[in-house]
């Protein structure tokens, strides 16, 4: 039994990268976006609110981030049902709005990626042109 594991970690040039990949996405949708990319800790590494982005949206934006990578899936995969419960338990950080995926490479979750101020469905295409950036795994929410 070993003691530890290797594992990959994003760095800040990825999610710079992540993050241009995202901007570029939300620009030619003509969407003005809040992105935020933080690591499997949660750890803010990334952020831009866009000319025009909602306010609010800055903090949902990152709520969605943190519930990606922390459950390692889509934000709006957690069971509406558990909402309140899990949001109280979790300081506000974790939602079930849709629009944060996780990064996941080579089966490892590096962290994830949350995108409001759009639509549902815009948060999530600016989200994953931003995995794409990468070559991280493409999310399905």
């Amino acid at each position: 039994m070993s003691a530890t594991r290797p594992s990959l970690k994003l760095t800040h040039e990825g999610a710079l990268t992540m993050l241009a990949g995202a901007l570029a996405k939300a620009k030619e949708l003509g969407v003005p976006q809040n992105i935020n990319i933080v690591d499997e800790g949660g750890n803010l590494l990334a952020f831009v609110r866009m000319d025009g982005a909602k306010l609010l949206s800055r903090e949902t934006s990152l709520s969605k981030a943190i519930t990606a990578a922390s459950h390692r899936q889509p934000s709006g995969r957690l069971n509406p049902a558990d909402a309140v419960n899990l949001q109280l338990a979790a300081g506000q950080r974790l939602t079930n709005l849709v629009g944060g995926l996780p990064i996941i490479i080579e089966g490892q979750c590096l962290g994830g990626i949350g995108v409001g101020s759009g639509t549902g469905a815009q948060d999530i295409e600016v989200a994953r042109a931003g995995l794409a950036a990468i070559g991280a795994d493409d999310q399905t929410p």
